[in-house]
């Protein structure tokens, strides 16, 4: 990495920093509140805001949620995946994902090789399964899921 280049951790908490204002985390205990409404320790609040780590996968989701931005906007704007891999999944490989094409096979065609960027992909096709799943399709399914969140 050289000089004047942010590290991934450093470009995700440039675009999650001000969001989280934006939403009402400012002032004193916003760092807790932050923590409290994404389920991240604390201590991982202050390094992601410091622009020191990256968090958890599995916490994404809630971050996106918690700061108002859609999740695909938030990963591409925080340097986690690129526009090109977000899009070629959600148009070009529709069509395969449904097929017996695995998610590692699909990450593989996506060139999506950094670890993090993975396990990404990989929550965000089990969340998108979930939700799927979820979807009330004859008005007697329970509304109040993660779906209602949303």
């Amino acid at each position: 990495m050289t000089d004047g280049t942010p590290t991934r951790a450093q470009r995700f908490a440039a675009v999650v920093v001000p969001h989280a204002e934006r939403a009402g985390y400012t002032g004193h205990g916003a760092k807790a509140r932050f923590a409290r409404d994404t389920g991240m320790a604390e201590a991982s609040v202050t390094r992601l805001w410091q622009g020191k780590a990256l968090p958890e996968v599995r916490f994404y989701d809630a971050i996106a949620q918690a700061v108002g931005v859609e999740l695909g906007t938030l990963l591409i704007e925080g340097g986690v995946l690129s526009p090109e891999a977000l899009q070629s999944l959600s148009e070009s490989d529709r069509s395969q994902v449904r097929s017996s094409l695995t998610p590692e096979e699909a990450a593989d065609r996506l060139g999506i090789h950094d670890e993090v960027g993975r396990e990404l992909f990989y929550a965000t096709i089990e969340r998108l399964k979930r939700l799927q799943g979820e979807a009330p399709d004859h008005g007697d399914a329970d509304r109040g899921g993660t779906a209602a969140q949303m």
